[in-house]
C-alpha cells in the first residue's frame, strides 16, 4: 500500500464532485449567484491550505466510511444541502467515475495527468476568484514536489492502492451503461484498442537477441486489436494540454444520471456491516479523521441569505424511493467508532465539531430531511 494516495483520491472525487454539484446547479435553474457562492465556498474549502499540508502528509488511505465523512462536510461547506439519499447518489458517481479512469490509465504515471484535469477544470468554476485560483496553483505545485520524481514502480504502487480502494465498488451509473462500458453487473468493460501508453510501440512484432545483445530474428503475430500510438506525453506543468482526456467533464452535456445497486454489491451489503465489536484499530481511525478534518476551515455563512436544497435525483419522489431502497449498510448515515475510553480524543474531536457549527436555515430549505451535519454528532 502507497502512503502517497491519499492526495490523489482526494482530490480526484472532489473534482468529480464538483462537476456533478456544476450539473445538477445548471439543472435546477439554481441563481447564477447561489450557484457560483456554492462552489467557490467548496473549492475554497477543499483548497484551503491547512488542510492540503496535512493532506499530504504521508499516511494510509483511510476507510470508505472515514473518507465519506470528508465529504459530507466539504458538500455542506455552503449554503446548499443535500438529504441522505442525495448524498449517496452523489458519492456513488464520485466514486464509480474516478474507478473507471484509474482502470483506463495507459501508465500508472497518467493518474497525474487525470488529477490535472480535474484541477484544470476547477479552475474554470473560480475564473472570477483569484484568491481561490492561487489555492488550486499552490495545490498544484504540491503535487508536483511531491509526484514528479517519483518512479514508474512507485507510481504503479499508488494506482494498485487505488484500485484496492475501489474493488468492491460496481454501482451501475446510466452514463457508462448507454456508453456501454459497464455490464448490468456493475463491473466496467475495459477496450482492447485504443492509444497506447506514451513511450511503447504498437503490439504486434517480437525481436530475438542473441547473449551479445545482436538481434538475430524478427517474428509477427496478430494482436487482434486496432491500435494507435500516443502522438506525445501529456503536459505535467501547470499549463499545457495534457492529451489525456480522462478527468475531464462528461457532465458538459446535460444528460440524466442514474446510479443502482448490481447484484454484486447487494450481496456484499452483508460483509460491510462494521462489526459491533470494540475495533483496536478506530482510536487511531478517529485520530487520522480528526486530524484531516481539523484543518478544513468552513467559513460560517454571514447575512441572512437563504439556504437551499438540490436533489440529486429527477423528482422528490425518487429521492424518497431510494432513500427507502438502499441497502442500511450501504448508506453512510453514522461512522460507528468505538473509542469511548479516550476522553482527550473525543473532547479534542468534539471541539472541532464545533468548529463547523453551520447556522441554521430557515425551515423551508431542509423540508426533504435532516441536515447531514447531525452525522458528525454522532462520532
Amino acid at each position: 500500500m502507497s502512503v502517497r494516495t491519499l492526495p490523489l483520491l482526494f482530490l480526484n472525487l472532489g473534482g468529480e464532485m464538483l462537476y456533478i454539484l456544476d450539473q445538477r446547479l445548471r439543472a435546477q435553474n439554481i441563481p447564477g449567484d447561489k450557484a457560483r457562492k456554492v462552489l467557490n465556498d467548496i473549492i475554497s474549502t477543499m483548497f484551503n491550505r491547512k488542510f492540503m499540508e496535512e493532506l499530504f502528509k504521508p499516511q494510509e488511505l483511510y476507510s470508505k466510511k472515514a473518507l465519506r465523512t470528508v465529504y459530507d462536510r466539504l458538500a455542506h461547506a455552503s449554503i446548499m444541502r443535500l438529504n441522505q439519499a442525495s448524498m449517496d447518489k452523489l458519492y456513488d458517481l464520485m466514486t464509480m467515475a474516478f474507478k473507471y479512469q484509474v482502470l483506463l490509465c495507459p501508465r500508472p504515471k497518467d493518474v497525474l495527468l487525470v488529477t490535472f484535469n480535474h484541477l484544470d477544470a476547477i479552475k474554470g468554476f473560480i475564473q472570477d476568484s483569484p484568491t481561490i485560483l492561487h489555492q488550486v496553483d499552490e495545490t498544484f505545485q504540491q503535487l508536483t514536489e511531491t509526484y514528479g520524481g517519483l518512479s514508474a514502480g512507485e507510481f504503479q504502487l499508488i494506482r494498485q492502492t487505488l484500485l484496492i480502494f475501489f474493488q468492491d465498488l460496481h454501482i451501475r451509473v446510466s452514463i457508462f451503461l448507454k456508453d456501454k462500458v459497464q455490464n448490468s453487473n456493475g463491473r466496467f468493460v475495459l477496450p482492447v484498442s485504443g492509444p497506447l501508453p506514451w513511450g511503447t510501440k504498437v503490439p504486434g512484432l517480437i525481436r530475438t537477441f542473441n547473449n551479445k545483445g545482436e538481434e538475430v530474428r524478427k517474428a509477427e503475430f496478430k494482436h487482434g486489436g486496432s491500435y494507435v500510438a500516443a502522438p506525445k506525453e501529456g503536459s505535467f506543468e501547470l499549463y499545457g494540454d495534457r492529451v489525456l482526456k480522462l478527468g475531464t467533464n462528461m457532465y458538459s452535456v446535460n444528460r440524466p444520471v442514474e446510479t443502482h445497486m448490481s447484484g454484486a454489491s447487494e450481496n456484499l451489503a452483508a460483509q460491510t456491516q462494521e462489526s459491533i465489536a470494540p475495533n483496536p484499530l478506530a482510536k487511531e481511525e478517529l485520530n487520522l479523521l480528526a486530524r484531516l478534518i481539523g484543518g478544513m476551515e468552513i467559513k460560517k455563512p454571514s447575512g441572512p441569505e437563504p439556504g437551499f436544497r438540490l436533489n440529486l435525483f429527477t423528482t422528490d419522489e425518487e429521492e424518497e424511493q431510494a432513500a427507502l431502497t438502499r441497502p442500511e449498510e450501504l448508506s453512510y448515515e453514522v461512522i460507528n467508532i468505538q473509542a469511548a475510553q479516550d476522553q482527550q480524543t473525543n473532547e479534542e474531536l468534539a471541539r472541532i465539531m464545533g468548529e463547523f457549527e453551520i447556522l441554521d436555515q430557515p425551515r423551508r430549505s431542509a423540508s426533504k430531511g435532516d441536515d447531514l451535519l447531525a452525522m458528525m454528532d454522532e462520532l
